[in-house]
């Protein structure tokens, strides 16, 4: 009596064969990214930093700004820890941003939570985000750029 149940050595092989070479396809291309979703990120990661300012601002009774640092690629709230953007994404920051040390503007939140108010463009092109500081509230939105 034959017993044909369950796979043979071969057919394992084979499955195990083709399991490695996709893999070495995927790792050998390395992750997968996408520039839009990196500038996004970093707009909301940008965003998220202007707010939680004006919250300090707000909760300290005290005035707190942003600095930005367009050409190197970098920003961080008074006192706080530097984050670094893409070094390959355009940065710009427009009026009525305030001028620092250099290249840096500053935007700066008053404890009323009202602002200097500015807007921060990151990419280039057709995939450009903005990031608008409203002077008058404080409020900060993003969104893709025309």
């Amino acid at each position: 009596m034959r017993r044909t149940d369950g796979f043979t050595l071969i057919e394992i092989l084979v499955v195990l064969a083709i399991a490695g070479v996709m893999l070495g396809l995927v790792i050998g291309n390395g992750p997968m990214r996408s520039s839009g979703l990196q500038l996004r990120a970093a707009a909301g990661a940008l965003a998220q930093t202007l707010r939680a300012a004006r919250a300090q601002a707000i909760v300290g009774d005290h005035d707190v700004s942003v600095a930005i640092d367009p050409a190197n690629h970098r920003f961080a709230i008074d006192g706080g820890p530097v984050r670094q953007l893409a070094p390959d994404m355009p940065v710009s920051v427009l009026p009525p941003a305030l001028p620092g040390p250099g290249p840096v503007r500053l935007i700066r939140f008053s404890p009323d939570g009202s602002a200097t108010g500015g807007r921060i463009l990151l990419g280039a092109g057709r995939s450009r985000q903005g990031i608008t500081v409203e002077w008058l509230t404080g409020r900060v939105s993003v969104a893709g750029a025309q």
